[in-house]
């Protein structure tokens, strides 16, 4: 038969427990387990005064971006009407039903005040990261480093070409606070220093952002996303910002390096990465500091199909001379220099070339130089770093780094498809560098989760 009519009955007490309506397989219960935040207070101590109005919990306020972070609720304005309607975010950020939850405004002053001066949020990304060690899941022996454009949150009809926009006339206390970093950031070698080139175009919203086609499509206004992680079980151990540039994502491996050496005693013993950071320099800089680059290197000396490559050729480091299958010398300098300041100093690129009567004797010369007199083989400062480079490529250690280089696009696939980290809310270097270490601490917890969850309890009848 039809039942009665379901009406709401207002009662006068209730007995009610939150975390009886949290299911055990939640995500939010795996990850609450792996959550430490014992510290922040005590971190925070300095940026709060002794008098005044008691403060929000900061633990409350970092709950609940960890709360957006982790299941992909970007807006704040709505992260604050989840929390307040969610029984199992509530549960997270340990409040009840009758507790009030913050303002959204609130996270703004905190972010751009004492969380930002303090330096909080890479703290709690270091945390996250000293779990992930103690739990086994870091060995430091393999690292792995890559870079990903996001897109800023700025579009080119609020912009101005560079060479029309003087900043000059800018007076820092009266421009916005994108503008202001952007103007601090001039001098810095993940930003202004990065590169002499000057992009096509400047936002007025966020000049830091560079204008960029990378993607093979519209340019538009990004920032780089650049990790380091550990290819055992893919944790992030460091993470940086940095223009969409070369030279900058380059430049922020070298930091990140130095940074997870001082903070976790971490000296891998080889690192992945893709051509872009197979330059010189860069190479140089692995191989002084004992890390195996296994990199594909930059190479622009290429030639024709059936000529010989410079793999054809001996160097003989003794004799400062490359040796060509036929048995001849090339070398960069035929005579001695009575004046030192002639001859070769060592610095820069060095041109080793044959001798053109050799060259023109030879039976070989159709394979060793045939639209020129002679052969020449330029050489770079970091040769020698260069070569180690190549004979590691050759190695069966490296076909398996290019499987386990796929591991950090992997992570930039789960950052946008499933954090929803597509395009940045916050604006600035400093807002770019927030959003990326609270969605690699996202990450991070997400991996802990998974890898150790949360063991399912029988719920009582």
């Amino acid at each position: 038969m039809l039942g009665p009519k379901q009406e709401a009955q207002g009662a006068l007490f209730y007995e009610f427990s939150i975390d009886d309506h949290v299911p055990q397989d939640h995500l939010l219960r795996s990850i609450d387990r792996f959550v430490d935040l014992s510290s922040i207070r005590a971190h925070l101590a300095e940026s709060y005064s002794h008098t005044g109005r008691p403060s929000i919990d900061p633990e409350l306020l970092i709950r609940m971006l960890l709360v957006g972070y982790c299941l992909g609720i970007r807006s704040e304005r709505r992260l604050c009407e989840e929390v307040h309607l969610n029984l199992a975010y509530r549960w997270f950020c340990r409040l009840d039903l009758a507790d009030p939850v913050p303002n959204h405004s609130t996270f703004s002053k905190n972010r751009h005040g004492r969380f930002r001066d303090s330096g909080l949020l890479r703290h709690l990304f270091e945390t996250s990261v000293a779990r992930c060690i103690a739990d086994g899941l870091v060995s430091g022996q393999r690292f792995a480093a890559d870079a990903s454009l996001i897109e800023a949150g700025a579009n080119k009809q609020n912009s101005t070409r560079k060479e029309d926009w003087d900043t000059g006339t800018i007076k820092p206390e009266d421009a916005p606070r994108a503008v202001r970093e952007y103007l601090d950031v001039l001098d810095d070698a993940a930003f202004g220093a990065a590169s002499e080139v000057e992009p096509k175009f400047t936002s007025h919203s966020d000049p830091a952002s560079q204008w960029t086609a990378a993607r093979k499509g519209p340019a538009f206004f990004s920032y780089s996303t650049n990790y380091l992680i550990d290819t055992d079980y893919s944790v992030i151990v460091d993470v940086e910002a940095t223009r969409s540039i070369r030279q900058a994502e380059v430049g922020s491996v070298r930091t990140m390096l130095d940074r997870v050496k001082d903070t976790f005693d971490l000296h891998p013993e080889r690192i992945i990465a893709d051509t872009a950071y197979g330059s010189g320099p860069m190479l140089g800089w692995l191989v002084k500091r004992g890390i195996a680059p296994h990199i594909p290197v930059i190479d622009q000396a290429k030639r024709a199909e059936g000529v010989w490559t410079r793999d054809a050729f001996t160097w003989d480091p003794e004799s400062d001379r490359y040796i060509c299958p036929e048995g001849h010398d090339l070398k960069q300098f035929r005579r001695n220099y009575s004046d030192p300041n002639r001859g070769p100093t060592g610095k820069g690129t060095a041109r080793y070339r044959s001798l053109k009567l050799t060259c023109q004797a030879c039976p070989s010369k159709a394979q060793c130089c045939p639209d020129s007199d002679t052969r020449t083989i330029n050489r770079e400062p970091n040769e020698g770093a260069r070569q180690v480079a190549r004979d590691i490529s050759k190695t069966k250690q490296y076909v398996i780094s290019m499987r386990l280089r796929k591991k950090v696009e992997m992570l930039f696939a789960h950052l946008k498809r499933i954090l929803g980290l597509g395009r940045l809310r916050l604006r600035g270097p400093c807002g770019a560098n927030d959003e990326f270490l609270l969605a690699a601490t996202a990450q991070n917890l997400r991996k802990l989760s998974k890898i150790f969850p949360a063991l399912q309890q029988t719920r009582k009848a």
